[in-house]
């Protein structure tokens, strides 16, 4: 099915073949899970191209790839299969440049097309299995989160409790991380990416958590603010802003909207309680295979949102030497809203 999908693409691409090199699309159309891959799909064949440490794997994971062994340069491999080829689109992101310089030194006759958006379009709306393999991630997460929140007590460093909250995802099921947590506590917790240092976590601070697991290669993206003692009025106040702007961030997510209306609505919530200076990212992102892709929610992305899109709605407010706060969502767009997978609670918890 995406096999042909993709076919089709090139047509209305105008594109008589595509070259794969990028680790995700090629698992996404082939199946294949090595580490050394080339595709080449043409209207009518769909070759795999690797070397001989897996052969016997792609044979059994790419059944609908012809599987082509190579040596060093599997350019001349590629150079058999298009002499009477001419124009070949190519992942322009996937590429470096003595890459694509090399493609063009060996394949001569042919003129190359960027064709990422193929990609990036097809893989924006998820099937059922692709939906089901990232409800999974995001209960690991929220099971692994619920379980860490226990061990949270002032004392602890951040690294340690980063390390605890990936422990608890691998005894889950998960095969990793989706990216580098950010655990960031205090002062550090205006730092929208601020990654675990060995900053002790203390009373009257935010303790922000940005934490994802991957599981059967799909991905979750989650985060909470906790706050550990008593909080004072401007911490409550702060915390009260964010989660009301999420809440309609996430009302506001439904097919038939533009991806940049979603931000908006959220954008507005904050600015009018007069914090608009202090949220300067995006408001999310799509995911799947990847933490990061297309569509995103942000002042720019005139995508109209559709059904089968999964993404991430997390607003934050972040002060500069005082701490921030991020509260932060996993949605899928139904044919009528939006479902929240996340289940965990956004009212802040407190750490006594």
């Amino acid at each position: 099915m995406r096999l042909e999908k993709v076919r089709q693409k090139l047509n209305e691409n105008g594109l008589q073949a595509l070259l794969v090199h990028s680790a995700p699309n090629v698992f996404y159309l082939s199946g294949f899970t090595g580490t050394n891959a080339t595709l080449l799909v043409n209207p009518h064949s769909a070759y795999l191209f690797t070397d001989f440490r897996y052969m016997e794997q792609a044979e059994k994971e790419a059944p609908n790839f012809e599987i082509v062994k190579v040596t060093a340069d599997p350019y001349a491999a590629i150079a058999d299969r298009v002499h009477d080829i001419s124009v070949i689109g190519v992942e322009e992101d996937a590429l470096t440049w003595g890459e694509f310089q090399k493609l063009q030194q060996t394949l001569t006759w042919c003129h190359f097309q960027n064709a990422s958006d193929i990609f990036n379009k097809l893989r924006q709306i998820k099937d059922d299995q692709e939906i089901g393999l990232i409800r999974k991630a995001v209960e690991i997460t929220d099971l692994a989160f619920a379980q860490t929140v226990a061990k949270i007590q002032p004392g602890i460093t951040e690294e340690a409790l980063s390390l605890e909250l990936e422990y608890a995802q691998r005894k889950r099921g998960a095969s990793g991380r989706s990216f580098d947590y950010i655990v960031a506590s205090g002062i550090r917790s205006s730092l929208p990416h601020g990654v675990a240092t060995s900053k002790k976590i203390q009373n009257g601070e935010f303790l922000t958590v940005d934490m994802g697991a991957i599981y059967q290669r799909y991905c979750s993206d989650f985060t909470r603010t906790l706050f550990l003692g008593e909080q004072s009025s401007k911490h409550h106040e702060i915390y009260h802003i964010v989660l009301e702007a999420q809440l309609a961030g996430l009302t506001a997510l439904k097919p038939g909207v533009k991806a940049k209306d979603v931000d908006a609505a959220v954008r507005e919530v904050i600015a009018k309680a007069g914090y608009g200076d202090y949220f300067g990212h995006g408001l999310g992102h799509s995911l799947g295979l990847e933490i990061h892709e297309t569509p995103s929610l942000n002042t720019r992305d005139e995508t109209i949102l559709e059904a089968g899109m999964v993404l991430t709605v997390e607003p934050g407010i972040y002060i500069p030497e005082w701490g921030g706060v991020r509260i932060e969502d996993v949605a899928l767009i139904t044919k009528s809203g939006a479902e929240v997978l996340t289940q965990t609670t956004k009212q802040c918890i407190i750490i006594d």
